[in-house]
């Protein structure tokens, strides 16, 4: 290609512009865009897609887990903003409610293990934070040295009550964008999936 002079300056700066911008969003050529050659666009595109893998499970049963799993976790968090306002468990919660139906009465605390929502791995440890806060009561039988009653206290009367009401808000929170006809076909399909691997002899409190 033989250019002149002006011609060969005209052609270093026009090439010189495709590279270099003052612009810091600017791509560092201006004129050809993403069609360096024609389908490059498409092809930026389709390796875009190709790196969004789809949501894949290894089982339909793994998929309904892990949706339980994350659905606790988010409903768990609207329980808790309540409860840590109260200095409370859910677990604790939980037991308060067993020994307000026995009361008054009371349990040993094998039973209320037994029957917790959810398992808890101390009995002891949550039993002592209740009763250092005068909630519950413990005391060994007389007949049975190993086995301790436990009751609940005016006091722990009192925190239910004043509960209640945050306790239903705190549900519908959870739930309350779900319809009547929903919630039951849901709580059905719970008690269904979990059946198979419950203790028919030690039922916990929602199956009572």
């Amino acid at each position: 290609m033989n250019l002149n002079r002006e011609d060969q300056n005209c052609w270093k700066m026009q090439c010189f512009s495709h590279v270099v911008s003052t612009e810091p969003n600017e791509r560092l050529d201006n004129s050809c865009r993403d069609n360096y050659y024609p389908g490059m666009a498409a092809a930026l595109d389709n390796t875009a897609d190709a790196t969004a893998s789809p949501k894949t499970f290894d089982s339909p049963e793994q998929e309904v887990y892990l949706n339980l799993w994350r659905t606790y976790d988010r409903l768990r968090m609207i329980e808790e903003e309540l409860f840590n306002r109260h200095e409370l468990s859910a677990q604790q919660y939980n037991a308060l409610r067993l020994l307000k139906s026995a009361h008054p009465g009371t349990l040993p605390t094998l039973a209320i293990g037994r029957r917790l929502i959810s398992r808890a791995p101390d009995m002891t440890r949550l039993l002592d934070k209740l009763e250092q806060r005068g909630l519950l009561t413990r005391e060994r039988r007389d007949d049975n040295r190993r086995v301790v009653e436990v009751g609940i206290t005016r006091a722990g009367l009192d925190l239910l009550q004043e509960l209640e009401g945050p306790i239903v808000e705190c549900h519908r929170r959870q739930l309350g964008h779900l319809d009547a006809r929903a919630l039951q076909t849901l709580t059905r399909l719970l008690q269904a999936a979990r059946q198979p691997h419950e203790d028919a002899e030690r039922p916990s409190l929602v199956d009572v």
